[in-house]
């Protein structure tokens, strides 16, 4: 059974253009790969889009039991953020725009469901524990009815 999950990054203070170039390269590859292509990359965007592929991770493995081994990224994509706008004074009294872009990068990562062992919860350990030593009383009470009925005769 296949099974998604997620990693979304937002606000990242680098513009979509540079971040597009890194993750057009990992999209469609299966995580392995990806960290290993990810790790001979030589772009500023490595570092946080290796970061949010190490969450998405740990969101599959966790959160949906997922086989790391069996994850690939299905979808990778980078949006747009807020625009954060600066000024440079230039001459004769002008001053011109300067745009710091920010990005959204969200992760789809896709791969087969563990089979789940049943993990019995300690509130249910206790209620097996505590049946067990009221047997072993009964057991004991009724041993100790059985002597003293034949000591009676």
């Amino acid at each position: 059974m296949k099974a998604q999950a997620t990693a979304k990054l937002r606000h990242l203070r680098m513009t979509p253009r540079k971040v597009r170039l890194v993750i057009d390269l990992i999209r469609g590859m299966k995580v392995a790969e990806a960290m290993v292509q990810l790790d001979r990359l030589h772009k500023d965007a490595v570092r946080p889009v290796k970061k949010l592929l190490e969450s998405g991770i740990a969101n599959a493995k966790n959160n949906h039991n997922i086989k790391e081994e069996t994850l690939v990224i299905t979808s990778a994509f980078v949006d747009g953020g807020p625009t954060l706008h600066r000024w440079m004074p230039r001459a004769m009294g002008r001053a011109s725009a300067i745009r710091k872009r920010t990005s959204h990068i969200t992760l789809v990562l896709e791969g087969e469901v563990e089979e789940k062992k049943k993990v019995k919860k300690k509130n249910e350990k206790k209620a097996e524990v505590k049946k067990e030593i009221i047997k072993k009383k009964k057991s004991k009470v009724e041993e100790k009815e059985v002597k003293s009925k034949k000591e009676e005769k």
